[in-house]
């Protein structure tokens, strides 16, 4: 018979799936090492060690009962081990701003398959553009060993790296330069993409022109506004303050402003929104609009062209920027690269009806 439970009055069925050969230890087990596996196969720990590595000097029936062992005991080898023998964790660290963000889907994909390319295995986290936070997650990855890192800056004074990259630590930056250390950077032309969509909506015959972006300390902001204000300049436009918001990209704030742009006896007849998530959300404040308003975005957003109109943007190749700062990564710790660089990618406007609106008045 069976036990019974004396609170619930459920019978209590001993599993039998369990392997009988677990090895004891806490309610989690405990991992088998080669000297398990050496035991229930009746051989060496060398021979283990040979079969375990793919060498060479073991006879097949050996071969056989060795990894009937492996099979049984769950056993799996311990990489770290090796690849600390050989100087490197076989690892690579990457510190984005946001993960939820879907310009940083493609580039950490690409860095991935980069990494996998060369045997390595990708950590990344999130810094929530806390420069406190990047630091901490920085120096935690370092301290795990990681070969290299990856970094998309939240702060401007990356001197705490500088221990770490004299220790060996490979480090590029992506989308933003490093602050107050030489490293390389793999960068988009904001100020020329941005430069290039204002000029855009001149040429279609708009002068009243808004410019909604990111927080100025971030160099991606600072250059795009840059670019609006060197377009409008070169058409000579005098901006009013009116026309430009900066600040954090969160829909209440992106909404209050371009409603403030859109109100008034002159409001604007056009809008540069400076990254993805400021455009979605100055697509929902332009549904609401009684006239048109014309639209360009940088960074290009899913379904882009199904809207009606379809959405102008400047489009920034994230895959291209995470791939070609992974193989910078792994260039330096070939030891291929000697001076930092930084390496500028271009942008490309891609033409689909809001930005090429008239302007209504």
């Amino acid at each position: 018979m069976h036990p019974v439970d004396d609170r619930t009055g459920r019978r209590i069925v001993p599993d039998t799936s369990r392997r009988a050969d677990r090895l004891p230890g806490s309610r989690y087990g405990t991992r088998p090492t080669m000297k398990d596996v050496a035991a229930r196969a009746g051989v060496g720990l060398k021979t283990v060690s040979r079969v375990v590595n793919g060498e060479p000097g073991v006879t097949p029936d050996t071969e056989r009962r060795v990894q009937e062992a492996i099979d049984a005991l769950g056993f799996r080898r311990n990489d770290s081990a090796r690849v600390l023998r050989k100087g490197r964790t076989a690892s690579i660290g990457l510190v984005l701003e946001d993960l939820a963000d879907p310009f940083y889907g493609p580039l950490s994909r690409a860095v991935e398959e980069v990494a996998r390319a060369h045997g390595a295995l990708l950590i990344n986290g999130s810094s929530a553009e806390d420069p406190d936070r990047e630091q901490e997650l920085a120096l935690a990855l370092c301290a795990r060993r990681v070969d290299g890192l990856v970094v998309i800056p939240a702060g401007d004074d990356h001197r705490y790296l500088e221990p770490e990259i004299r220790a060996g630590v490979a480090t590029v930056f992506v989308d933003r330069p490093a602050g107050k250390i030489d490293a390389d950077v793999v960068l988009s032309d904001s100020y020329g993409g941005a430069r290039d969509g204002v000029a855009h909506l001149i040429a279609h015959g708009h002068r009243r022109i808004g410019f909604i972006g990111d927080m100025p300390r971030i160099h991606t902001a600072a250059e795009r506004l840059r670019g609006y204000r060197a377009a409008m300049e070169d058409a000579g436009i005098v901006v009013e303050g009116a026309w430009t918001s900066l600040g954090v990209t969160d829909p209440e704030r992106v909404r209050r402003a371009a409603e403030e742009m859109l109100s008034g006896p002159e409001p604007v007849t056009a809008i540069f929104a400076g990254n993805n998530r400021v455009t979605v959300t100055v697509i929902r404040v332009l549904a609401e609009q009684a006239r048109p308003v014309a639209l360009v975005g940088f960074d290009d957003i899913e379904l882009a062209d199904l809207l009606h109109p379809g959405l102008t943007v400047v489009a920034q190749d994230s895959a291209l920027l995470g791939r070609t700062a992974a193989e910078r990564l792994f260039r330096q710790l070939d030891g291929t690269l000697l001076a930092p660089e930084r390496i500028e990618l271009p942008t490309r406007l891609i033409t689909r009806g809001s930005g090429e609106l008239p302007p209504a008045d």
